[in-house]
């Protein structure tokens, strides 16, 4: 079974002006990512705006990915809730290889917390490959309480958690019975998520300076705190500003300055405001003249 530890990135979508997957520019953003050491890529998450895209092409990012990226390097996401569908594209997907699939309550319908212990372990069941349990309330409508939660990862196949609960009681309650590694998804909460011993991290933020990131997680785990926390804080007005408007706007608003990809998002989503994009420069220029 695999095991999810150190700076996974939530890999945006590049698309270019006339709509379409820009797949040169995927690619590119790919070599940059792994180029700065990051653990992994998560593609066709929230960030990836999976649900603003057909299976057939969250098919073929996947396997745009999978050809610059090893295999134990890369996890899917798998949301919606259309069970039968999702068991459909769910096979599909598994015909590749992967590290693992991430996979969130099923939005809108609101399940009861019986039906989310079903539904889990039915797609952990029918996978050959790990799941990452994706709790992420304020985007699927579902809480999981602390029991239904213990309920789904005793599934032998459901070896991690990406966490954005905002729940501290689950959060602690993970970390400390040890069952399934944890991997917090809140930007904002990497320094502490990590001190208290998350294995690792889903983020978004990390399209931006990966290798500082990496850095990051690597002085928590030698012990080097107070350097770790200097790394954290010289990140975190970048972090605040990546997520001042809906993700992931600000992020492909960075990485277009940055020269990765156009700054282009499917509607209804909406690029960034124009204040944004001059505090997101004003940030970059910044950072490019900190000591790396």
């Amino acid at each position: 079974m695999s095991s999810f530890h150190g700076i996974w990135v939530a890999l945006v979508t590049p698309f270019n002006n006339a709509g379409a997957v820009d797949f040169p520019a995927l690619r590119g953003l790919v070599d940059h990512l792994l180029a700065g050491d990051v653990a992994g890529l998560v593609v066709c998450g929230t960030t990836g705006e999976a649900a603003a895209l057909s299976q057939a092409e969250q098919l073929a990012v996947l396997d745009a990915v999978l050809e610059l990226a090893p295999p134990e390097k890369v996890v899917m996401g798998l949301a919606g809730n259309n069970q039968a569908e999702l068991l459909q594209l769910q096979r599909e997907i598994v015909q590749r290889p992967i590290a693992g699939l991430l996979i969130p309550a099923p939005y809108y319908i609101r399940p009861s917390q019986d039906a989310l212990v079903s539904f889990f372990h039915t797609l952990a069941d029918a996978s050959s490959v790990p799941v990452i349990l994706y709790d992420i309330p304020y985007r699927t409508g579902v809480h999981l309480q602390l029991d239904t939660l213990r309920r789904i990862v005793a599934h032998e196949r459901i070896v991690a958690i990406k966490d954005c609960g905002n729940n501290p009681e689950n959060t602690l309650a993970m970390l400390s019975e040890g069952q399934v590694d944890v991997l917090t998804g809140e930007d904002g909460q990497i320094f502490n998520a990590l001190c208290l011993g998350a294995s690792g991290v889903i983020s978004a933020a990390a399209h931006l300076y990966p290798e500082r990131f990496v850095r990051l997680h690597r002085q928590v785990l030698a012990g080097q705190l107070e350097a770790a926390r200097q790394s954290f804080f010289q990140l975190l007005p970048l972090i605040q500003t990546l997520f001042s408007e809906p993700n992931p706007a600000p992020v492909k608003t960075a990485l277009a300055q940055q020269g990765l990809l156009c700054d282009a998002l499917r509607a209804p989503m909406q690029a960034s405001s124009a204040a944004t994009a001059t505090r997101l420069q004003a940030l970059l220029q910044q950072l490019d003249g900190a000591p790396r």
